[in-house]
């Protein structure tokens, strides 16, 4: 599975990468998650699978709504919580949700 996460800037959106690639584990090691701006959506969106938004930029989840509707790619806000405490686990949890 390859996990797109799209935010602003990526700074505090890199913590939460972070935490969800360590969150794979060996069985899921050829997986891929990646932060990109938002504004590289629609050259990025054939290498993924799933698109998760950071919260902060929840204002523009209709427009990423369709690029991915488009595409035929899940898509949804992160949970805000899940995102401030950096839970990667619950991120990739969802995400696995999302696929299925």
């Amino acid at each position: 599975m390859n996990i797109l996460l799209v935010c602003v800037g990526g700074i505090s959106t890199s913590i939460l990468e972070k935490n969800i690639r360590d969150a794979f584990g060996p069985e899921k090691a050829n997986w891929v998650v990646e932060a990109h701006p938002v504004d590289q959506l629609e050259s990025l969106i054939d290498r993924f699978d799933v698109i998760l938004l950071g919260p902060q930029i929840r204002h523009k989840f209709r427009a990423v709504k369709k690029v991915a509707d488009s595409n035929s790619k899940p898509c949804e806000v992160i949970d805000s919580r899940d995102y401030a405490l950096a839970k990667g686990d619950k991120v990739l949890k969802r995400a696995e949700e999302l696929l299925s």
